[in-house]
């Protein structure tokens, strides 16, 4: 029997990255996006054009694969929920409606007795007003928003009168941490205990997007092994199939605590391609077709830069060294703040 043909609903660069990485272990893949002129379609065997609740469309790319994943997890739960019906769906629908939600998350990850910053839902400006003890903090769109979106930074009681909240959404306003640096782990698991992961990757933002990562990231030998002990821990939970991304804030003192999970590839991941031997998308990719695992292994140290609007016009003209990897999205238009391509570097 042949392998599995790979339904990828999102048509980013997480969903041509899982592309390319399937087409090298001679996995063919089906891409869904709602976007017509989504870049993963030029690597993908084939490419459907549809809105995430088109049942007709859904339905055609459902009849031509055999296992379903997604790119990124806002997509309804009632869909994928309808396609597990017909089809497996990796990683399971029900997880998406944890981490969807940032309450619900930061409810599993305390129940678990994963450390979190302090918190509490906001429904309401009363709401909002009765949680001074939690600023400075930053006031979160419980669902939706990512790279900085719906969120709003209140550093003292002063600021929320200058505050223009919608409150026909729900919020959670988080304590703020006294930062000292942001790392990441991402792990692939196969089945009960079974997991292949990746040693924490340190993550640099700007304007609360990406835009460095590397390893090894420079980080106490206990908090090295507590963060990849958590990110397992909260894999086998869930019950997971597939590459889980972890964030952890660590503040001055050397307290970690989770931020979010990402229950998909994640871009701190990238330099994965080529400083391992097995990247987190293959993993991805072997993990929800059932393919065998092998040792993931590192390579070599790197660091990656994100590509983030007009910088990429300056890559696509560059000439590179044997140690830099440029990624390309193909994306048609260069936007501000949009991820256009990486630049991975090889270290010693």
């Amino acid at each position: 029997m042949g392998k599995p043909i790979l339904g990828i609903i999102g048509g980013g660069q997480l969903g041509s990255m899982l592309s390319t990485a399937a087409k090298e272990i001679d996995v063919k893949t089906v891409i869904y996006c709602d976007d017509i002129d989504a870049p993963a379609q030029n690597f993908a065997n084939e490419f459907i054009y549809g809105k995430y609740n088109d049942e007709e469309k859904i339905n055609e790319f459902v009849s031509k694969v055999d296992v379903v994943t997604f790119e990124f997890e806002n997509i309804p739960y009632e869909t994928l929920n309808k396609i597990s019906h017909n089809k497996k769906v990796l990683p399971k629908p029900k997880i998406n409606k944890i981490v969807q939600n940032r309450l619900f998350e930061k409810d599993f990850v305390n129940n678990i007795n994963i450390r979190t910053t302090s918190y509490v839902a906001v429904k309401n400006d009363s709401d909002l007003k009765s949680s001074t003890e939690l600023l400075p903090g930053i006031l979160k769109t419980c669902t939706l928003g990512y790279d900085g979106k719906g969120q709003f930074k209140i550093n003292s009681e002063k600021d929320l009168n200058n505050l223009n909240v919608d409150f026909n959404k729900e919020y959670i306003l988080e304590k703020q941490v006294k930062l000292k640096k942001e790392i990441s782990v991402i792990v692939t698991r196969f089945s009960h205990q079974k997991y292949e992961i990746y040693e924490p990757i340190e993550n640099i933002h700007e304007d609360q997007i990406l835009k460095y990562s590397k390893i090894p990231a420079d980080i106490s030998e206990k908090l090295f092994h507590k963060s990849m002990d958590w990110a397992t821990l909260i894999a086998e939970e869930l019950e997971y199939i597939g590459t889980l991304c972890v964030e952890y804030f660590i503040d001055k003192n050397d307290n970690l605590y989770l931020n979010e999970i990402a229950p998909r590839v994640h871009n701190s991941g990238h330099l994965t391609i080529n400083s391992h031997n097995i990247s987190q998308f293959e993993n991805h990719v072997r993990a929800v077709c059932g393919l065998e695992k092998i040792e993931t292994k590192k390579l070599y140290n790197a660091k990656m830069i994100n590509l983030i609007g007009e910088d990429i016009s300056f890559y696509r003209n560059k000439k590179f060294n044997e140690n830099e990897f440029f990624y390309d999205y193909l994306k048609n238009e260069i936007k501000e703040k949009r991820k256009m391509g990486h630049l991975t570097i090889i270290t010693k």
